[in-house]
């Protein structure tokens, strides 16, 4: 498989970089953000809707750096795992990803903004095309979505990024830029629920960096996740659990947030809401287990089949709770 040409813009300045996006939009020239490249170049390979021009922003140093309750964008999740100053939850779900040389690459950006998969999309161009193409696959064929026939509305590709139910967990928000202005959000709002869409990024528009609570450093969480191969694989499913600790030793918050079973990666407040604050950790943690399997929706386009998935829905979230009482309990 070849990389399609394309040509590289390399701004050193996040206002550069905006205006490069800017100019090319004006252009009507569609362009992708690159980085560390561990998803877009591989998709690019297979033939994955490649652009023309790509802005890297690997020589951007604004978007770098990492704090207790700041990560840039930029930040490579090789040195998040190895940092003293991020978060514990963060590092653990950072260290799942793939292997050390991808972690070395890849970055909080890029796998905050990860395409969503689907096996009937990521596959060579020869094969795509001996099956027609699907929904997603080479954006406005018209094809219809092949998990589900007859349908061309919407794109039930899956979501399969890690680090996502870790900050949701944290209550992180979110920050983008465009050229003209900022906004931000919590970071459950900037996923949408469409496998082509995947976010609220605009055309030029950036994410810088995300941003958590003070409060977050008295959190203790844990992140499991279900994969086919411990050295390469993307989450089949990812359950991240957090319990915050008020300094009087009382339990003050609970959150929990899944990945892997379905387009977005979602906070399941409705269901940590009849917890209370003191919870039986061994008997919340089994009926907490059955209420994430009933509540996930996972589709035939991963490698595990939706019924296994949605049981280990259920395992993940209960052993996520009992790692993160114990993490409470320790510390």
């Amino acid at each position: 498989m070849r990389t399609p040409s394309f040509q590289v813009h390399s701004p050193t300045t996040l206002s550069e970089a905006l205006q490069i996006a800017n100019s090319l939009k004006k252009q009507k020239t569609e362009f992708d953000w690159i980085s560390g490249g561990t998803d877009l170049i591989p998709n690019y390979k297979w033939g994955i809707n490649p652009r023309s021009n790509v802005i890297s922003i690997s020589g951007v140093d604004e978007l770098g750096g990492i704090s207790k309750t700041r990560i840039g964008a930029m930040a490579r999740l090789q040195d998040i795992v190895e940092s003293s100053e991020a978060h514990p939850l963060i590092a653990e779900a950072a260290a799942s990803v793939a292997s050390v040389m991808i972690r070395r690459s890849g970055t909080l950006g890029g796998n905050l903004c990860l395409d969503t998969r689907c096996f009937w999309l990521n596959q060579s161009e020869t094969w795509r095309k001996s099956i027609e193409y699907c929904h997603k696959c080479d954006e406005g064929t018209g094809a219809d979505c092949r998990v589900i026939p007859n349908q061309n509305e919407l794109c039930v590709a899956t979501y399969q990024g890690d680090l996502a139910p870790a900050l949701m967990c944290l209550d992180a928000t979110i920050h983008l830029a465009s050229l003209n202005s900022t906004r931000s959000m919590p970071l459950e709002d900037f996923f949408q629920n469409d496998g082509i869409t995947r976010n609220v990024l605009k055309p030029g528009e950036i994410v810088t960096h995300i941003e958590l609570p003070d409060d977050s450093l008295r959190r203790f969480g844990s992140y499991q996740k279900l994969r086919h191969r411990d050295a390469w694989d993307f989450p089949e499913g990812g359950v991240a659990f957090s319990v915050g600790v008020d300094r009087d030793g009382s339990v003050s918050s609970l959150n929990m947030a899944s990945t892997g079973f379905e387009s977005i990666p979602r906070k399941h407040g409705d269901l940590i809401s009849s917890l209370g604050k003191g919870p039986n950790w061994a008997l919340e943690a089994e009926r907490l287990g059955a209420e994430l399997k009933r509540s996930v929706r996972p589709v035939l386009n991963t490698w595990f089949p939706p019924r296994y998935r949605k049981k280990m829905a259920s395992v993940l979230a209960r052993r996520a709770m009992e790692e993160a009482s114990k993490r409470v309990t320790s510390a």
